[in-house]
């Protein structure tokens, strides 16, 4: 918990129920007059008020019984459970590699060692994930030891542990409307809600977990089958009015946003976490009338991960990338639901558009309507499983005419990249319901917008509020939420400017550098060279030993 560090300021206050910091949040207008481009740096005045109570979190998960929802589901009782099990290469313990709150850290300041580094669930009260309690719908009757076996994604040692505490664990009945999703997945659809009175049935699935369960709170996120995208239709799901006429009248309606209404409705916040557009005008016109938070657009885990960070490099660095082709080929479910045409054009148009703000942000390199060419092709092989495969070719053009070209293998285990980010989403949406704010010109405390685009850095296709800009830099992403996070305890952005230690005469310390600063780090690794880990190009050139260095020689 938060309880690792104190932060010692007259703008914040701790008190047994909440955090509350005065925070001056620092921007640049820049406008145009008479033909010049004037800079203005502007501050406004925040109060951030947090509260540390955090509360019992039930995850309510539409596809409980695919591969991301099982392996969600066995990671979290494995840590929880504390296991430990077998593989080829030795003992493995449960762990959350590859979230952002609970294996990640970032920069707390800077101390008498240097920077001083916490874990990223310690900035702030959050919800461990082992308290986690998880329920949820699927089309498939399997219970979830069965269908972990189906997914074929973990160890069979640790499914063996994980069995008796998985198989009285039963997915509800789903909503499936074959038009939605691949004809291929009717094999699957075993476990279906009957009649069309939908919304209803969903929302009395909430409120009896949340009876049984006990929790104080329920997050409800869509991890099932890429849908079809769906039309938006003047009079039918244009706003919230026509949309509830539409559900009331048992109108026709994608399952993945009757699951957001029946949610909105119940006060749970929702996220998408596939490709599909199930927050059509009428969804978010909804969630704001209600007050209640949505998010989205399909989960960033691999290939389009690195890509928000490889063409943010080259487009920086002032290299004009003209070409990515983007190729995978994967094993299961959803690879088998995305090889039709239509629900593959959902995830291509949500994998496409994740390089559209970076080039936007050069326009040295790019005229006004010019972009890189974009290629994304998906292709089902069931040999493969849960192991997907990326490649990626990214053509950029370099000076005086040269071509540069960077070709990359990505072997993701699809699964087990997204688990830890469903966890994250749920961890920072719970999270963000429990902060509000104020500024100087407001004084009332208001929340987030119910659009919570703070999620984009877990999202391929980030979910904004109309008329705000989109980022897809990663960098930038998670730089926005450690700033938030910051700011609540009254802390200043990371800027990485280090200007302490780029003076000869630092306000921190009076000591100036008396060795020149590049041997200082040389000197260290030179004289590890001999490290049993280290092979100089798999030679020593035919040194036995290396000769040591010292500041003295």
């Amino acid at each position: 918990m938060a309880d690792m560090f104190f932060v010692e300021s007259p703008y914040v206050t701790y008190t047994k129920d909440s955090i509350e910091a005065q925070y001056s949040y620092q921007t640049t207008e820049v406008f145009q007059e008479n033909g010049k481009v004037k800079v203005k740096p502007c501050s406004t005045k925040f109060t951030f008020c947090t509260e540390r109570k955090v509360p019992k979190l039930g995850v309510m998960l539409i596809g409980w019984g695919g591969n991301n929802g099982t392996t969600v589901t066995a990671a979290v009782l494995a840590n929880k459970l504390g296991l430990s099990w077998m593989t080829k290469t030795g003992s493995k313990d449960a762990n959350y590699y590859g979230s952002l709150f609970q294996a990640s850290t970032v920069c707390l300041g800077t101390g008498p060692a240097g920077d001083y580094y916490v874990p990223f669930k310690d900035l702030l009260p959050m919800v461990n994930p082992n308290d986690i309690i998880f329920d949820g719908w699927d089309i498939s009757s399997m219970n979830l030891a069965d269908a972990m076996q189906r997914a074929k994604v973990l160890d069979w040692e640790l499914q063996e542990q994980l069995r008796p505490h998985m198989r009285n664990l039963q997915p509800r009945p789903s909503i499936y409307i074959p038009a939605f999703i691949a004809a291929n997945q009717k094999d699957r659809a075993d476990n279906v809600l009957q009649g069309s009175k939908f919304e209803q049935q969903i929302r009395k699935d909430i409120q009896d977990f949340k009876t049984k369960s006990g929790v104080d709170k329920v997050i409800v996120l869509w991890t099932a089958n890429t849908e079809c995208f769906c039309d938006v239709v003047h009079g039918i799901n244009d706003t919230a009015e026509n949309l509830m006429k539409t559900v009331l009248q048992g109108g026709e309606m994608s399952p993945s946003s009757m699951f957001a209404v029946a949610s909105i409705l119940e006060g749970c916040a929702y996220i998408n976490g596939s490709p599909q557009n199930t927050f059509v005008p009428g969804v978010i016109d909804l969630a704001m009338k209600h007050n209640v938070f949505i998010g989205g657009d399909d989960l960033k885990s691999g290939q389009t991960k690195i890509k928000s960070v490889l063409v943010d490099f080259l487009v920086s660095a002032g290299l004009k990338t003209v070409s990515i082709v983007s190729y995978n080929h994967l094993g299961n479910n959803d690879g088998k639901n995305l090889s039709a045409p239509q629900q593959f054009r959902s995830k291509e148009i949500s994998k496409s558009n994740v390089v559209d703000d970076m080039v936007q942000s050069n326009p040295i390199l790019y005229k006004p309507s010019e972009k890189p060419d974009h290629c994304v092709v998906i292709k089902y092989v069931p040999y493969v499983g849960d192991s997907k495969r990326a490649l990626d070719e990214y053509t950029s053009e370099i000076m005086m005419g040269g071509i540069n070209t960077i070709v990359l293998h990505n072997t993701c285990e699809d699964s087990l990249l997204a688990s830890p980010l469903i966890l994250d989403l749920v961890i920072l949406t719970e999270l963000c319901q429990r902060i509000t704010f104020r500024t100087e010109s407001d004084p009332e405390f208001q929340t987030f917008h119910s659009v919570l685009s703070i999620l984009s850095y877990l999202c391929k296709a980030p979910l904004v509020p109309a008329g705000t800009p989109v980022i897809n830099s990663l960098f930038r992403q998670r730089t926005c939420i450690e700033n938030i996070l910051r700011a609540c305890l009254g802390l200043p952005p990371q800027n990485h400017m280090h200007l302490e230690h780029r003076m000869q005469r630092s306000f921190v310390t009076n000591r100036t550098a008396e060795h020149p600063a590049a041997m200082l780090h040389k000197i260290p690794k030179l004289n590890n060279l001999s490290h049993k880990n280290i092979v100089l190009n798999g030679h020593t050139n035919g040194c036995s030993t290396l000769k040591k260095y010292s500041l003295t020689q």
